[in-house]
């Protein structure tokens, strides 16, 4: 009898169903995307209803297309889209708000009422105060919808992540559960001592009580038979937030290894092995996992547009394809220095900046289509490139080689950029979606399927070398600098994030 791991990848654009093979190789995959809800103020949402639909169909979709027996399904991983908050009745299943997403800035005032706390913020959570993690966003939803209070009230309150809501609404014990990496993006959670901060929790409105139970992230989360898809129940081994599910399924699992995910936003993240590193400069610590029963940490910086960055090129018509960005960027002016800085709702890290706006600068009479969007596409690896700079610096270690991922790493000049910026070598696995590979491996191990000294042997890698002269990759970095300056808030203050 064959045996096989489902995973369900639940990103910001949509939703993902793989199915894993006994070897670890990928079978089939199915997609779903769902609403983007942007109202006039910028605020992003996204349907909870909608999302657990499409998780469903999703795997109906894929079990359908690779023409498998629902009954050799093993486990189920689950990956997630991080700090997108959720809120909804535990009695009866039903949110009482759409989810607020990741990249809605809406809860910017908040946060400024906790501007006294920020630096205690920092050192329990390891996370820099921000709209952009979860934490204001419940106080948000305390504040501003009744219900919320109410349930409160009543004991009846669940606030959660994506993976939280996905773990409730398909396990059959209507388990209320998260792991380890998604509660330490909440801004709630202590990193050192591994559990809710009473403080914060009082600081920012938030009830204990509506808050999940934290697990292992190989742990069982429940059983499902994912609303009679299934033919048989099957156990949920595996949780993660996307970014470290990227990490894990990159196989880096040791102290010092690194990895880029490209998605609509980005994360670099670098394991640091079981012991935390709190740094002021504009990077965040989390925890990567936990794993038979230990944890690990990571330093990592996020980013809010990258790969949206080239989605936004095609709904203002400066592309008609996505991948057109790559070809006409390898036809632009190389003595062209325009920048684009892509603020559209902030700027993330380093920089942690709320209230600064996009830019393109550097426009000279020689400036065309082709240029512009080289500016736009090249934003995406000088952000890159600044949050790896502060991770050479902090952690003392040189960085020469860099594990990427994503649907953005197809892009050969994206690529090729990155590595040149970066004076690293990329290398890509020819399977895109390592957040989903990575819940799989993480269920799979977690359930005896697979063997962790071995099933990370099969993967195959894409490299890109360094090519461009150091005093010219110097250049580029310090105009990017300059065009940075131009957009921080309060005076257009500059920082050296290469340590120079």
């Amino acid at each position: 009898m064959c045996s096989y791991i489902l995973s369900v990848d639940q990103s910001t654009q949509g939703t993902k169903g793989l199915l894993f093979d006994k070897n670890g190789k990928m079978l089939a995959r199915a997609d779903r995307q769902h609403r983007q809800m942007i109202n006039q103020k910028g605020w992003v949402e996204h349907d909870p209803k909608e999302i657990l639909k499409n998780t469903i169909l999703v795997c109906k979709d894929v079990i359908e297309k690779a023409g498998i027996d629902s009954r050799e399904i093993q486990a189920m991983g689950i990956s997630n889209q991080r700090e997108t908050a959720v809120a909804w009745n535990r009695e009866t299943g039903e949110p009482i708000y759409n989810a607020i997403v990741w990249q809605c800035a809406r809860a910017r005032q908040i946060c400024d009422t906790h501007k006294e706390e920020a630096e205690e913020i920092r050192l329990k959570t390891g996370l820099r105060l921000s709209p952009y993690f979860p934490a204001s966003k419940f106080e948000w939803l305390m504040r501003y919808v009744p219900e919320g209070e109410k349930l409160a009230q009543q004991g009846k309150l669940a606030l959660g992540t994506i993976d939280s809501w996905l773990v409730y609404s398909l396990s059959q014990e209507k388990s209320f559960q998260t792991d380890y990496s998604n509660a330490s993006r909440t801004q709630l959670f202590h990193i050192k001592d591994l559990c809710w901060d009473r403080e914060l929790c009082r600081s920012f409105r938030i009830p204990e009580n509506a808050l999940p139970e934290v697990s292992m992230s190989d742990s069982c989360f429940g059983v499902t038979d994912l609303s009679g898809v299934l033919k048989k129940k099957i156990p949920i081994m595996g949780v993660i937030g996307d970014s470290h599910g990227a990490l894990f399924g990159q196989n880096c699992l040791q102290k010092g290894q690194l990895k880029a995910t490209y998605g609509t936003g980005s994360s670099v993240m670098m394991n640091l092995g079981d012991q935390p590193l709190i740094t002021d400069a504009g990077i965040v610590t989390s925890l990567a996992w936990g794993r038979n029963q230990k944890v690990q940490y990571v330093l990592e910086g996020n980013l809010n547009y990258t790969g949206a960055v080239v989605r936004w090129m095609k709904e203002i018509g400066l592309i008609q394809k996505e991948r057109e960005s790559g070809e006409l960027a390898a036809k632009a002016n190389r003595q062209d220095r325009t920048y684009f800085i892509p603020a559209f709702t902030g700027l993330g890290a380093p920089y942690w900046d709320a209230d600064a706006t996009g830019l393109m600068t550097g426009i000279t009479r020689t400036t065309g289509k082709n240029e512009l969007v080289k500016a736009c596409l090249e934003s995406i690896a000088y952000q890159i490139t600044d949050l790896i700079g502060l991770m050479r610096q902090e952690s003392g270690d040189e960085i020469r080689d860099i594990k990427v991922d994503g649907g953005p790493t197809a892009n050969a000049y994206l690529m090729q950029f990155q590595s040149d910026l970066s004076e690293a070598v990329l290398r890509i696995p020819e399977l895109e979606e390592l957040s989903a590979m990575g819940a799989a491996y993480l269920a799979g191990i977690s359930a005896g399927i697979y063997d962790e000294k071995q099933i990370f042997e099969h993967i195959c890698y894409k490299e890109y070398h360094p090519k461009m002269e150091k005093e010219t990759v110097n250049m580029l970095k310090a105009g990017w600098q300059r065009a940075i300056g131009q957009v921080l808030a309060h005076g257009g203050r500059q920082e050296d994030v290469y340590g120079a």
